[in-house]
């Protein structure tokens, strides 16, 4: 994947009434000049839920707005939108930077989430049998995810009453109230795991690009390596997007002006260094 400039950015969550984008073409202005926008995952939600008609029209929409927009936009899977494409991690720039959602970090998937007991039957069906999730390639484990993914239904996500949404929202997350520590505990650790994760399958990447969270931030490790999270277009944290231009890579706020959203003011920026440096 190439160009002269490429955006990247994630957890549109398109359709779930915690997203601020009502309508895709608020998006429009973060494609203009771009030769390539990839979208990082939970672009929309398109697992089986409870308005399975709502979910294929979500969809047809999102296909029908990024086709006008071809061939700048390229979509990866998150683990709201399995199946929106075969395509669950991405390097760039020489192998310099890595770009993958982010939910391949944890080993519950979301480990803050209702359906935690769900997830940990479905990857123990999984690995029965196998060599273990510590043996498998990166690519297998997300594979495995992503099937496991495909199996958890929308919850709230699909709501279309406002206060039910609110409601199912604050008990898909927050209930039980230990949920609340699991939230701030991933923040607390993605960061690291990023990094080790990169050691371990991208040794070569200097910058990790995750969303998933829904926390962005800027995290320079030990190792000398950058993680970035680009947030969500959810509150109350809003989102961020990465800019690769040759040999230099920039984080930028996205901002809402004028009831659409543009690329905003320059947070951080980085040279390249080239491979092997």
């Amino acid at each position: 994947m190439t160009g002269d400039l490429i955006r990247i950015f994630s957890d549109i969550h398109y359709g779930d009434l915690s997203s601020r984008v009502r309508s895709l073409t608020q998006l429009a202005p973060l494609f203009d000049d771009a030769d390539v926008v990839l979208l990082n995952g939970d672009t929309l939600d398109t697992r089986h839920g409870p308005h399975p008609g709502r979910t294929a029209e979500l969809r047809q929409e999102a296909a029908d707005f990024l086709s006008r927009r071809a061939p700048q936009a390229v979509l990866m899977t998150g683990n709201h939108d399995p199946d929106i494409s075969r395509l669950h991690t991405q390097t760039l720039g020489d192998g310099r930077v890595w770009v993958t959602h982010g939910d391949v970090l944890f080993d519950d998937i979301v480990p803050w989430g209702r359906d935690v007991p769900l997830i940990r039957r479905l990857l123990a069906a999984e690995h029965a049998g196998h060599r273990g999730p510590d043996a498998a390639s990166l690519e297998d484990r997300l594979a495995v995810f992503r099937r496991v993914c495909a199996q958890i239904p929308q919850r709230h996500q699909a709501e279309p009453n406002r206060w039910k949404h609110l409601l199912g929202f604050a008990r898909d997350t927050f209930w039980p109230p230990h949920h609340a520590g699991q939230v701030i505990r991933a923040w607390r650790v993605a960061p690291g795991k990023a990094a080790a994760l990169a050691r371990v399958h991208r040794p070569a990447a200097q910058f990790v690009v995750v969303g998933h969270t829904h926390r962005p931030g800027i995290w320079p490790t030990r190792d000398r390596r950058v993680i970035i999270n680009t947030g969500s277009f959810t509150r109350p944290f809003g989102a961020r997007l990465v800019e690769l231009t040759p040999g230099r890579l920039r984080v930028r706020r996205i901002e809402a002006r004028g009831g659409a959203f543009h690329p905003g003011r320059v947070l951080a920026e980085f040279a390249l260094a080239e491979a092997g440096a």
